[in-house]
């Protein structure tokens, strides 16, 4: 398995991602944010979106759990917590409350950078810097416990 083959794999996957989101108006932040007024002027039409992801995603780790392995890697890289607890809830309501308001969740907004719109910038830009900072919370914490979705070395 070369370097290069999961390279270029990663890369194709990540542009039919973003094609997917641009074809399916999840970089429009105003059709998201009325795709999650459900109590307001809702629009529902990425509904249809959300379940072919969902269908999409179901059946990819249905299949998955039936190899051995991954095509391009050695092993699989399951998370290693499984449950569910406050950080893991404080971190999912921030990522709502973000979405909510911006429009934005951290996929579209990346493919959305080649828009060049201003809110893509600062959002991605706010991102990047909660990142940072959660990184270096972690440091000064000196907590030792595995990223999200990798399992301990």
């Amino acid at each position: 398995m070369s370097a290069a083959l999961r390279i270029l794999a990663a890369l194709a996957s990540g542009l039919l991602f973003g094609l997917g989101l641009a074809l399916s108006g999840m970089l429009d932040p105003a059709r998201v944010r009325g795709f999650l007024d459900v109590a307001g002027a809702w629009d529902p039409s990425l509904v249809f979106v959300l379940g072919g992801a969902v269908t999409v995603s179901g059946l990819g780790y249905r299949l998955s759990r039936r190899r051995a392995r991954p095509v391009l890697a050695t092993r699989f890289d399951w998370p290693a917590k499984r449950r569910i607890d406050a950080p893991l809830v404080a971190g999912a309501a921030l990522f709502g409350i973000g979405w909510g308001l911006s429009g934005f969740c951290p996929g579209p907004a990346v493919a959305a950078l080649s828009t060049g719109a201003s809110q893509v910038l600062v959002f991605v830009a706010a991102m990047l810097a909660g990142m940072a900072l959660h990184d270096l919370g972690r440091g000064v914490a000196g907590r030792k416990d595995a990223p999200h979705g990798r399992a301990p070395a």
